[in-house]
């Protein structure tokens, strides 16, 4: 068991496979660490979260492992009525993976209906379940090329595992059927069908069909702010949707939460309420009724036009707007993205608790886009509150420095190599998102060796280097496990910075201290677990 370094609030616990991993996360939640608040399972690793104001470090380490020995003879319970997956076997690869199991494809077919397929732990989509079985038989390689779209309802099998797809997607993995039985639905609670420790058992068979719920009948929009213009859609965010990991679903919110909250203070909202993501611009909106709002993040040069006369907007300061006023939002001379707080907040239904938009998932309200009017939630507020100040944001061209923590799989790569990657500038790509920003260098940086790694849990934050060995820096909306090693993790503090990087600007990571595996403090008691 090794404990690797991810953010001062999570590490990741490698273990040797699968079964050790499973049984390690049993024992967890059988017999909570006081201070943990979240693990991610994986292939051979768990993520674990710590509580705020609790450190990751070697006393959570020494109860996690105090774990491992106080329970090292637990089984793996399977869920006691297990979940029928009707299926049709027309996947395109069932041939190929009969020649690769020496088995006629009828005796595949017999072999995985046979089976009892349990959930290890969920991750890549929402809805998305890494199934395994007792068959050792079914540890297939994952294809040489992947594709670049794997319709929903594809049945797949790849490295012990057997998945569902939830959606439309790239994948590599062996397709040998498919099913109309739906993954994900946000009509059930909890939208997920299959979760950690579930069961399943596949039939031949065509699904009945489970419809989401009936669409509501459009009712009418009361007087807001209306959409007259935008250069790239506009989302609601807000402080995102934690713990919902068991679902294969990851946190999201804003990329900037210090301009987020600067916003909904100063027009008197709860700090993490939901308010407008402002992409770059312009931006035009129109008040058709009175209205106070304030505008953080990036937005530096913006105006109300009233009876025609444009009047600046102080960033940071709440300002007023009466019915016919229009808001113009310019694009701005530095950073990425502007938030638009309204007093009394939005009216937008939460999705599993948030209303922030996911863009990698598909959850959470639609894009918006011209033409479209919010509506105004008319909740209490407090009093509006006085500008706050506001970091100086990166500007194309720019030199920005990043601190991270260099993990969980920095010695994945030579010495020298962890030394240009710190040393080098990245360059950020206009092929950036909120998922993640691609960033390329004149040197790309490979690892010592071939191996592949197991799909692990990744935070937001973290570095992860493909094949190509340009970077990719994990923001809010990544997947919530990757399957290419992570060099370093963004501290915290920088993760807002990172969410303001526009195309063109220069990013230098930087390290307090080398790559060091967590060592667990041992003592003749729990140091972290109190009865």
């Amino acid at each position: 068991m090794r404990f690797l370094p991810v953010t001062p609030r999570a590490l990741l616990v490698e273990l040797a496979d699968l079964d050790r991993t499973l049984a390690l996360f049993d024992a967890l939640a059988a017999d909570p660490v006081d201070g943990i608040e979240d693990i991610v399972p994986a292939a051979r690793t768990l993520m674990v979260r710590t509580a705020p104001g609790v450190a990751a470090d070697h006393r959570i380490a020494a109860a996690v492992a105090a774990r491992a020995r106080r329970h090292s003879v637990m089984e793996r319970a399977a869920a006691a009525t297990p979940v029928e997956i009707p299926m049709t076997y027309d996947g395109a690869d069932l041939a190929a993976v009969a020649r690769h199991m020496g088995l006629s494809v009828a005796e595949v077919i017999a072999a995985h209906q046979a089976a009892l397929w349990t959930v290890a732990f969920c991750g890549f989509a929402p809805g998305f379940a890494y199934m395994t079985c007792d068959d050792p038989r079914f540890d297939l390689p994952r294809r040489a090329s992947p594709r670049t779209r794997i319709p929903a309802g594809a049945v797949a099998l790849a490295a012990r595992f057997c998945g569902v797809y939830p959606r439309d997607t790239p994948g590599g993995w062996q397709l040998i059927g498919t099913t109309r039985l739906r993954m994900w639905d946000l009509a059930r609670s909890p939208p997920a069908l299959l979760r950690p420790g579930v069961s399943a058992r596949f039939v031949a068979g065509t699904a009945r069909i489970h419809p989401g719920a009936a669409a509501s009948a459009p009712t009418s929009v009361p007087a807001g702010l209306a959409i007259l213009a935008t250069a790239f859609p506009i989302l609601f965010q807000d402080d995102g949707r934690p713990g919902q990991t068991g679902q294969g679903v990851s946190a999201s919110g804003a990329l900037d939460r210090g301009a987020l909250h600067r916003a909904n203070r100063a027009v008197g909202n709860p700090a993490g309420a939901a308010a407008l993501e402002i992409t770059l611009g312009p931006v035009r909106l129109r008040a058709d009724r009175p209205v106070t709002l304030a505008l953080t993040g990036a937005a530096d040069r913006a105006v109300v036009v009233a009876t025609g006369r444009p009047v600046p907007v102080t960033p940071g300061a709440a300002f007023a707007m009466d019915a016919g006023d229009e808001l113009l939002i310019h694009p701005p001379r530095r950073g990425m993205r502007s938030y638009l707080a309204l007093r009394g907040g939005y009216a937008v239904a939460p999705v599993l608790g948030s209303a922030a938009t996911d863009t990698l998932a598909g959850i959470g309200p639609k894009p918006l886009g011209t033409g479209d009017v919010l509506a105004p939630a008319d909740r209490p507020a407090l009093a509006v509150a006085p500008p706050e100040p506001q970091p100086p944001l990166p500007r194309p061209g720019e030199l920005i420095e990043l601190p991270v923590t260099l993990g969980p799989r920095t010695d994945w790569f030579a010495p020298d190599i962890v030394a240009r990657f710190l040393a080098q500038e990245w360059r950020v790509t206009p092929q950036s998102s909120r998922v993640g920003i691609r960033l390329e260098g004149d040197a790309p940086i490979n690892r010592t060796g071939t191996a592949e790694l197991p799909s692990e849990a990744t935070e937001a934050g973290a570095v992860q280097i493909p094949h190509s060995g340009q970077p990719l820096l994990f923001l809010a909306d990544h997947p919530l496990t990757g399957g290419y090693p992570v060099i370093a993790t963004l501290l915290p503090e920088g993760l807002d910075r990172a969410g303001q990087c526009p195309p063109g600007a220069r990013i230098r990571f930087t390290a307090a201290r080398p790559f060091t595996p967590i060592e667990a403090e041992y003592a003749n008691h729990d140091p972290v677990h109190q009865r």
